[in-house]
């Protein structure tokens, strides 16, 4: 698909909304990608760079409906894409993927999912991620 025209012809900038999902930290042992918000964001991010497109928002989301406003403010069919590092995370960051795609489908707006393979945690990398999650207001940044 190639990049969207606006009104005159000019092209428009495609605008991603990026999903992560919202995993408690006690789960970081058995699902660290899961936990792993930051990460699931770079991926996003790495994918609408490499095709030229623009991270307008980051979702941290949780079982969330497919018709929650915070999925849909702003958005604009045919220009706006929602994209998740893969299927996994959608199932978890909402409600039913079902409904959000078809809801999708509805509004003439794309879903797609990165579909990458997910990083390898070592236990260096699993406790620099609780670090980061576990000391947020401490001023800890996660290197």
């Amino acid at each position: 698909m190639g990049q969207p025209r606006g009104a005159f012809g000019a092209l428009t900038t495609v605008r991603v909304t990026a999903i992560a999902s919202l995993t408690p930290l006690e789960e970081l042992e058995a699902d660290p990608f899961l936990v792993d918000s930051r990460s699931q964001h770079a991926m996003c991010a790495r994918w609408a760079a490499e095709r030229g497109y623009v991270i307008a928002r980051e979702l941290l989301v949780g079982g969330l409906r497919f018709d929650h406003c915070a999925l849909w403010d702003g958005v604009r069919p045919g220009v706006d894409v929602f994209v998740a590092p893969s299927l996994r995370v959608l199932r978890r960051a909402l409600s039913s993927v079902e409904e959000f795609t078809a809801e999708c489908a509805r509004r003439g707006v794309r879903v797609e999912t990165v579909g990458r393979a997910e990083p390898a945690y070592d236990a260096q990398m699993k406790a620099r991620v609780h670090r980061r999650l576990s000391m947020p207001t401490a001023g800890y940044d996660g290197r």
